[in-house]
């Protein structure tokens, strides 16, 4: 589900927009490309210190939209740069596998936002 292009964007630096709602309204925050680790085929895992928000969102609902993008990946057409929006489901976890990978990699964490890609959109 996750091409190439996708990996290529995320091994660049460039902020990632994390969206959730609920019936009260839509929230964003935003983490770094770089942090983004891609287990499977339609599994990201994020390093999550704040975020708390976000996590009292996907207690009433667990939908998520990710949208990032860097410059120095060519897109459709030769266009210079390009991103994607990857819609999905989401829970944070503070231990076990997917945890142990994300605090391995980045101690700050103290849970790791486990996001489950339903579609992956290219844009630009």
């Amino acid at each position: 589900m996750l091409n190439e292009k996708f990996y290529e964007v995320i091994n660049h630096e460039g902020s990632v927009s994390i969206t959730s709602w609920t019936e009260k309204g839509a929230h964003v925050t935003c983490t770094w490309n770089t942090y983004l680790q891609v287990i499977e085929d339609n599994k990201i895992l994020i390093p999550a210190a704040g975020m708390t928000s976000t996590e009292s969102d996907l207690k009433e609902n667990n939908e998520v939209i990710l949208t990032m993008a860097a410059r120095e990946v060519e897109g459709f057409n030769g266009y210079q740069g390009t991103g994607f929006r990857i819609s999905g489901t989401a829970e944070f976890l503070d231990e076990g596998e997917y945890f142990d990978k994300v605090h391995e990699k980045y101690p700050f964490a103290n849970r790791a936002l486990v996001v489950d890609v339903k579609d992956a959109k290219q844009l630009l």
